[in-house]
């Protein structure tokens, strides 16, 4: 295996790939995000985010099969970035390659990401590609750590 990471659009068969990897248990507790029912995370990935032309999304590959996706979206006027990649891709510079693959074609700045503070994995993965602490947030009980690159990255 060559383990060569690439980016592509997203196929209507990849969901099923990216629903079974937010089903992972380990997954969910890392991201702090609970997996949703399968109705659901169609809905959302057909409406919201294939559906919606403002969002930016690529599916991660290694040798060509999907392993993962990164996905750019406006919040109001914040443009934010998120991934989310099949755990056994972790720790392999998966990430790290498909990451700079992307910064590379999404062009907004700054760009902003918000892990989950647990999610240590996560951020480093964002500060390794200059990605700047800026503050704590809250979502309900749960700190996260708002991460920006800035106009100049």
């Amino acid at each position: 295996m060559s383990d060569q990471v690439r980016l592509r659009d997203v196929e209507l068969a990849d969901l099923e790939v990216f629903f079974a990897q937010e089903q992972d248990p380990e997954s969910a507790r890392r991201s702090n995000f609970p997996p949703r029912e399968r109705d659901a995370f169609m809905a959302h990935w057909t409406t919201k985010v294939l559906g919606d032309p403002t969002v930016f999304v690529q599916a991660v590959t290694v040798d060509g099969v999907p392993a993962g996706n990164l996905v750019a979206w406006w919040d109001e006027d914040r443009r934010f970035i998120g991934y989310w990649l099949g755990r056994e891709h972790w720790g392999k510079g998966v990430g790290t390659r498909a990451l700079g693959l992307f910064l590379e074609r999404e062009k907004a700045r700054p760009l902003h990401a918000d892990p989950f503070l647990g999610n240590i994995g996560s951020v480093r993965l964002l500060e390794k590609h200059g990605f700047r602490r800026t503050e704590t947030v809250w979502y309900g009980e749960n700190e996260h750590i708002m991460l920006v690159l800035d106009e100049d990255r």
